[in-house]
């Protein structure tokens, strides 16, 4: 099979207005960014639109470190769908440079389902992610001059929430000192970076209605606490209507398409480990408002980034899926059942057997929010046929629909048997039930997604997060959901732990106050917003050829 460069050299792209027709988009909401990629103006929202919009989310088992071609899945089952002749639109996350050029590589998808200019997409892209991490810096610079200039608001130094971020791995800047080098750098204190993607301006972006709605989720967004212990917000500082301003033009969805032509919304991109994992609110809406079918993602296994998009996103943006897709391969469940990482391509009916049982714990976990889950089978070329007719089987056993999928080989040719299965479990769907009443207290509701979600016996609280759940509730912020910052390669806070562990209990380590976001975020086990780059980091594979193609980006 050719690479993913050399298949995306012999594509045919069309003209992005032609993409957007196929939308309806009214060229007045088209804003062109090159002949291949654009931005839709959220007024697209206000046309008139006789599209029936039904929301199809795609999901996962417990990931192996490489992933499992979720977003390829995504892809996949769109050009499946646009096949079958029916209207059909993406919404995915964009990629952070981050983790391309660390442990992951490209985000855009593979072999004959990917999403076009790969480069450009996994890049720069249209620029949001570098206008949210300056809108989240300016604010970090506005802070740290009114301590330097007389401290009016009498910010406390050392409770200065609000970190710096970069769209990098970068760990030597996770912990750092600030304002060293004499009385006219600063006034010293401890602070830190976070990635781009980990920064509560970018959960805002993507959860945002629009721009009057935005500037109210910066506006309450808590920064810090006074000597007195009193909140100090954004809007104190007079810099809200700024980081608005940089955030113009990010606020807008990007338009782009499939190898085969269908249109794809890529917009924004938080992390599901570190936060809720989904692309924009107002992509899937324009998505929805644009086409019959619209198809989005949520980042890692069900635990997290699904979990996040029912009891968050579903909740403040009134959204319901007809249909939930859980993509799982045959080395993510061997691993799950004790193979060996690096021996995954071998055959072993036996660790896959005893690795089934982290699907089950994901079709349970489907079913907790009154969903019916498909489950596609991401094929591989070193697979084993009596390893899928295993999963077949235990689909059969669980009452749970099934397709074998060879997308990343076929393109959308082959995800019409999943497309298929989607359509007859969609017209079937029941409306979606929330995890937990927004009203119980914060201890209550991140035990109730470790029990139910994780499997896990009870919650432990460090000292530090029941000091953080008392000033919670001395805040007034106990009404808000919680987003769970916890480890993507197991169902508990220990990445050691693997298939479907039982009798554990789930460490929070810190609850973080993200009122603009309008969440908090519990942090377990040993979480970082901030990660590292391996040993040998897909960096070192990039090479820029003559014809302005970058080899090793896949």
């Amino acid at each position: 099979m050719l690479s993913g460069v050399e298949i995306r050299r012999q594509a045919q792209p069309k003209p992005i207005a032609q993409i957007a027709d196929q939308l309806g988009i009214d060229k007045d909401d088209l804003l062109p960014y090159g002949a291949d990629m654009a931005k839709i103006h959220i007024n697209a929202l206000n046309r008139p639109s006789t599209k029936q919009g039904r929301l199809v989310l795609v999901s996962a088992t417990t990931p192996t470190a490489a992933g499992e071609g979720k977003t390829t899945t995504t892809i996949g089952l769109g050009q499946a769908f646009s096949r079958m002749g029916e209207s059909v639109c993406l919404a995915l996350r964009e990629p952070s440079l981050g983790p391309c050029l660390g442990m992951k590589g490209g985000a855009t998808g593979g072999g004959y389902s990917q999403i076009l200019p790969a480069e450009r997409i996994n890049l720069h892209f249209t620029g949001d992610f570098h206008a949210v991490t300056s809108a989240n810096n300016l604010l970090s610079a506005i802070i740290d001059n009114q301590i330097y200039q007389g401290n009016p608001l009498n910010i406390d130094p050392r409770r200065v929430l609000w970190r710096r971020v970069i769209d990098m791995n970068d760990r030597s800047l996770r912990h750092i000192v600030l304002g060293l080098g004499g009385k006219q750098q600063g006034i010293p204190r401890e602070g830190g970076f976070d990635i781009t993607a980990a920064s509560e301006v970018m959960a805002m972006l993507c959860l945002t209605s629009g721009p009057e709605d935005f500037r109210r989720r910066l506006d309450n967004t808590l920064v810090a606490f006074t000597y007195a212990g009193e909140p100090v917000f954004a809007r104190q500082l007079q810099v809200t209507g700024a980081m608005l301003a940089l955030l113009r033009d990010a606020l807008h969805p990007n338009l782009v398409q499939t190898l085969e032509g269908v249109p794809a919304l890529v917009h924004g991109g938080p992390f599901a480990n570190i936060a809720h994992g989904c692309n924009s609110l107002l992509a899937t809406r324009v998505a929805q408002h644009s086409a019959d079918w619209a198809i989005t993602e949520a980042g890692f296994g069900f635990d997290l980034g699904a979990e996040k998009f029912f009891d968050i996103k579903c909740w403040l943006g009134g959204l319901d899926p007809v249909v939930v897709v859980l993509v799982t391969t045959t080395r993510a469940l061997k691993r799950h059942g004790g193979q060996n990482k690096e021996l995954l391509e071998q055959k072993n009916p036996e660790a896959l057997r005893q690795g089934l049982s982290n699907l089950d714990k994901h079709v349970e976990n489907v079913r907790k929010f009154n969903k019916e889950p498909v489950v596609a089978l991401n094929r591989f070329d070193s697979d084993h046929p009596e390893e899928h007719a295993l999963i077949e089987a235990r689909c059969r056993e669980l009452k749970v629909r099934f397709a074998l999928c060879d997308h990343y080989a076929a393109g959308g040719a082959g995800a019409v048997t999943l497309a298929e299965q989607v359509m007859q479990v969609a017209a079937q769907s029941q409306p979606w039930q929330p995890l937990y009443p927004l009203e119980l207290p914060v201890a209550e509701k991140i035990r109730i997604i470790s029990r139910e979600i994780y499997g896990a016996d009870d919650v432990a609280f460090t000292k530090q997060a029941e000091k953080d759940l008392q000033q919670i509730e001395k805040c007034g912020f106990n009404d808000l959901p919680v987003c769970i910052a916890k480890a993507p390669g197991s169902l508990s806070d220990d990445p050691g732990l693997i298939g479907r562990p039982r009798h554990f209990d789930i460490t929070v380590s810190g609850v973080q106050i993200n009122s603009g976001a309008g969440f908090l975020v519990v942090l377990t086990g040993d979480i970082l917003r901030m990660p590292g780059l391996p040993k040998h980091p897909a960096a070192e594979r990039w090479q820029l050829l003559e014809d302005g193609t970058i080899a090793g980006l896949e």
